[in-house]
């Protein structure tokens, strides 16, 4: 989201290496990388987590490439995906510890804005996941039913 609240540029950074088959030198087949994907979801890890785990702790580069699905495909298809997706919660976190801070603090000015920032955020998303049929076009965010959405 360059430019759009700031005057700043894109953040760069280092590509990914595009692969269009799973490494021989990958600890886990395809099978058992989406069994890994569940037994984490299971544990009570968001997909990108689950990811990073797997790249980190079983050698596994991209669950895609290996199985052919991605995460979220993973675990929709075995009902383990919450209703809320993983960006918009961690957007409604973000809110939620700004208002927090805003209660303690009520001058200060840039986390106002901030918070005006985040929830303009959240709100394109909820727009882009009805249009997606992600979420239903019945759900409203409010910052006070925020804390009920999170816990």
């Amino acid at each position: 989201m360059a430019r759009m609240h700031a005057r700043r540029r894109g953040k760069s950074g280092s590509k990914r290496v595009y692969r269009e088959k799973h490494p021989e030198w990958s600890a886990l087949n395809p099978k058992e990388v989406e069994n890994k994907v569940i037994e984490l979801a299971k544990e009570g890890y968001v997909p990108s987590r689950i990811g990073m785990i797997l790249r980190d702790q079983y050698a596994v580069p991209d669950v895609k490439v290996a199985t052919g699905k991605t995460i979220t495909q993973i675990l929709e298809r075995h009902n383990l995906l919450s209703e809320l997706p993983e960006d918009l919660r961690s957007l409604i976190v973000t809110a939620l510890s700004i208002k927090k801070h805003l209660e303690e603090h009520k001058h200060d000015i840039k986390n106002k804005r901030n918070l005006q920032l985040t929830e303009s955020k959240i709100r394109r998303l909820v727009k882009y996941y009805k249009r997606t049929k992600r979420l239903p076009e019945n759900w409203r965010y409010s910052l006070s039913d925020a804390k009920l959405l999170v816990e």
